[in-house]
């Protein structure tokens, strides 16, 4: 698979590990969604049946699998407000808070939330940061 991308220009983040991605707040219910490559290698490396952390869902393809969250409505992963699974992380969680949308005829373009309080806290990224999200998209979808 391959692509033309377009990406924002004026755009900082440093991520302040806050958690507030992994997990629901006042505002927002969040949906860690989940590619069957995900599944596969969080389930091979932790020893976890796939549905012990995750439900299947329908209409969000390629995702198939959607995170479960305990009580607390946090990621089933997310232990004192760390990544247990940090290295083998959902594609999703390593493109937070930027987003990746399919335009059609080969051509996406990379759109983020302003609710990531990590977004304005660096100097603007450039097109590498980008190209090596999309090539990490390609890769795995």
């Amino acid at each position: 698979m391959s692509g033309v991308f377009d990406y924002p220009k004026r755009v900082g983040f440093a991520c302040n590990r806050c958690g507030r991605c992994c997990g629901d707040t006042e505002d927002t219910v969040r949906h860690v969604l989940l590619l069957k490559s995900d599944t596969n290698r969080i389930s091979k490396e932790t020893s976890l049946d796939v549905h012990e952390f995750a439900d299947e869902i329908v209409g969000f393809e390629p995702y198939i699998y959607e995170m479960k969250k305990p009580e607390d409505g946090k990621c089933f992963f997310l232990k004192n407000n760390r990544c247990t699974i940090y290295e083998l992380r959902p594609l999703i969680c390593r493109f937070y808070p930027f987003e990746l949308r399919n335009l059609g005829n080969d051509r996406y373009s990379f759109a983020y939330t302003n609710d990531c309080p990590g977004i304005g806290n660096s100097s603007h990224l450039d097109k590498i940061f980008f190209e090596g999200l999309f090539r990490k998209a390609m890769e795995c979808i």
